[in-house]
């Protein structure tokens, strides 16, 4: 399966189905976050049960201190 993540075209390995198991393969899951899939922000209390299909569209933005 491939999306588009951050405006590059990816393909997901298997076992990689959901925005929870996404952020973990890219090692984000205990950053603060914000994830939207094909334009709508998904709350972190979806992660685990949002699916990921094949096309789908994801934006990840992570915050980063310093100044």
């Amino acid at each position: 399966m491939s999306i588009t993540l951050n405006g590059n075209n990816v393909g997901l390995q298997e076992g990689v189905n959901t925005v929870e198991q996404l952020l973990s393969h890219y090692h984000l899951e205990n950053r603060i976050v914000v994830v939207e899939v094909n334009k709508e922000i998904v709350m972190k209390e979806n992660y685990k049960t949002m699916s990921l299909s094949h096309g789908d569209v994801v934006e990840i933005i992570h915050f980063v201190g310093g100044g």
